[in-house]
């Protein structure tokens, strides 16, 4: 049976004392992490140079960090709010990216939160590069002896669920039992943690310790609702043509696929208001003709199967869409939604505790093999359910060629991870009548220069070329499934940005993958920011693609300075001295408008009576952002 604790403290000691000074340790990715475990079992070996701890795990979350003055004046009062001044940071995580970590500690990491570990040396030297799905079996052959995790207990507290994170630990624990060998495993119990059933339910004698500790409460990591971009609605909306009524959907997380969510939502309530953007959209661009497109509302609905369970499925459920039912095979509910970890907002969160009859039994968390993968004793039962399929994804950058960089810099530093990706994608090749979609803003700013997303070449592919399927920017899709070189290359270049279309046909032209004769046509000469616009106020005319469609974790007046904030970090961050320089005058024109415009805004960032000539400056800037974003209405 289980040692039950109340302790930490306690528990870190009696961990050291049953697995001795070598701990290999798993912990899951994301929300499942319980940090203040993590940081006394981290000191303890940070201050002992005899205890060697290794750490397994993916996707540490700290919340953000300010860069400057002014976001630092936004971020701290938002923060305190939105994660507690009294947050566990995972202290390896962040002495890992400040370069900081003892020299008896290694982290390995398979998948980091997006952009956290490029400075990192010790990050980027240990990264781990596996498919989701092969997780536990690498992990397994590493040796590990101990498991911690986040877990929540049912109300009669006789059971316990793994909640948001079965993902990995059933499949490991499962190569354990097989090889008949033990691994220490420890259940932090979370009070508002919600239980979840399906395979995540365990008994106590799963676990060789449980610790209750009321001290080692805090906030759940909730992730903030941020804005969501004119060039993502434009692509959310060009997604959300694909997914099938009566069909299967696997979607991401972030600003991309909250637009498909949001463009999927009005599809279904509000349908004669999608029609006119569907029928406004492709007088200016090009109807793929060859792909499965549907404008109709969702009469059958979907059925959900996600690695990573977000806000989106609540959208879904909420609005009547995810309802088409499948039996699982191992509880015999209905089940709309199979997933293998979760992750999102307060809301998302709330919303999973408060589940009841149908709506509970409907959500099955279980392993990352079996939503990931065909690869399973109940593959043909699995193939039925996953009918029409669409898995919708995104990535950095894609090659003329069909290959797409989603994770690695071409330097080689890695930027996030591979996770599930490339297994949905692969998955979409053996069901029938599946598809998948890589998702990609058609340009990149950095320092005041634009660059394309659509390029020639990578030399770190995440997908290669042979699995090539939909391609979406803001500009349209490309069908490139199948597709010879050269017809992918045109689609391709007919959904990039015009600005650098010229370019990409000379470089096919010279590596002989396009005819010499090639011209882009007409309808594709058009891809620029100012034909985007029209597709947005199209959109905004009819109450669509409004920057917190999904809702917000700002106040009314954080949401108008996110969008400003926003906006000025890409003025700011040109290059050089005459950029530099020339963003004081279009600060300076900020003293013609009118402090009473923007009175709460002001007062939200401490600049409504400014004190110094420092202050003055920011203030000056802060208005022309707001003034520039001209934001009149959020839903």
């Amino acid at each position: 049976m289980a040692k039950i604790l109340n302790d930490t403290t306690q528990a870190a000691d009696l961990i050291c004392s049953e697995i001795g000074n070598v701990i290999k340790m798993a912990t899951p990715l994301g929300l499942g992490k319980p940090n203040h475990l993590l940081n006394a079992l981290y000191e303890k070996a940070k201050y002992n140079p005899d205890l060697s701890l290794k750490i397994y795990t993916a996707l540490s979350l700290n919340p953000p960090k300010a860069d400057n003055p002014i976001a630092e004046a936004f971020l701290k009062p938002f923060a305190d709010r939105q994660w507690g001044i009294d947050y566990p940071h995972p202290n390896y995580a962040k002495d890992a990216e400040a370069g900081n970590l003892a020299k008896n500690v290694h982290i390995h990491e398979f998948y980091f939160k997006a952009g956290a570990a490029l400075k990192s040396r010790h990050l980027q030297k240990n990264y781990q590069s596996i498919n989701y799905t092969r997780v536990a079996e690498a992990v397994y052959n590493e040796g590990i002896n101990l498991i911690v995790q986040l877990v929540a207990k049912s109300p009669d507290g006789s059971k316990y669920s793994l909640s948001c994170n079965p993902d990995v630990t059933l499949d490991l624990n499962d190569l354990y039992k097989e090889a008949k060998r033990s691994v220490f495993i420890v259940g932090v119990v979370h009070p508002d943690l919600p239980y979840l059933g399906g395979d995540a339910e365990v008994p106590a004698d799963f676990f060789n310790i449980i610790l209750e500790d009321k001290k080692a409460e805090h906030q759940l990591f909730a992730l903030p609702r941020m804005p969501i971009s004119e060039a993502d609605h434009a692509i959310g909306f060009f997604a959300s043509q694909l997914v099938a009524d009566d069909g299967t959907l696997q979607i991401g997380i972030g600003s991309l696929s909250d637009a498909v969510v949001s463009s999927m939502l009005l599809r279904h309530k509000n349908n004669d208001r999608y029609q006119n953007l569907v029928n406004f959209c492709w007088k200016f661009q090009k109807k793929p003709e060859s792909l499965p497109l549907e404008n109709k509302p969702f009469e059958k609905g979907i059925y959900g199967l996600s690695e990573m369970v977000t806000d989106a499925y609540m959208h879904f459920r909420q609005a009547g869409i995810l309802k088409r039912q499948v039996v699982d095979e191992k509880s015999g509910y209905k089940t709309y939604l199979h997933g293998a970890f979760f992750l999102g907002s307060k809301d998302f969160y709330q919303w999973l505790r408060d589940l009841k009859g149908d709506d509970f039994n409907g959500i099955r968390m279980t392993r990352v093999s079996k939503v990931n993968d065909l690869y399973d004793p109940n593959e043909l039962l699995l193939r039925r359910q996953r009918k029409n399929a669409r898995f919708l994804n995104t990535c950095m950058q894609v090659t003329l060629l069909g290959g797409a960089a989603s994770e690695t810099l071409e330097d080689g530093r890695v930027v996030s991870g591979v996770g599930g990706q490339y297994n949905f994608i692969a998955m979409s090749e053996e069901l029938k009548n599946a598809r998948s979609a890589l998702m990609l803003r058609s340009t990149r700013e950095s320092q005041g220069k634009r660059s394309s997303n659509i390029i020639w070449s990578h030399g770190h592919l995440t997908i290669p070329r042979h699995l090539r399927d939909i391609v979406i920017t803001e500009y349209g899709m490309a069908d490139i499934r199948n597709k010879s070189d050269e017809d992918c290359i045109r689609a391709l270049i007919e959904i990039a940005d015009s600005e650098f279309q010229e370019e990409l046909v000379d470089l096919a032209k010279k590596n002989r993958k396009l005819s010499q004769s090639y011209k882009i046509p007409d309808y594709a000469k058009n891809n620029t920011p100012q034909n985007l616009q029209k597709l947005i106020d199209q959109g905004r005319a009819v109450g669509a693609f409004s920057p917190f469609a999904l809702g917000s974790d700002f106040t009314p007046a954080e949401q108008k300075l996110a969008l400003a904030l926003e906006r000025l970090k890409s003025k700011t961050e040109a290059s050089g001295v005459i950029s530099k320089i020339k963003i004081i005058p279009w600060a300076l024109s900020a003293f013609k408008i009118s402090d009473n415009l923007y009175v709460d805004e002001l007062e939200r960032m401490n600049l409504l009576k400014p004190r110094n000539l420092k202050e003055k400056f920011l203030r000056l800037l802060i208005l022309k952002s707001l003034q520039e974003t001209q934001i009149k209405e959020f839903s």
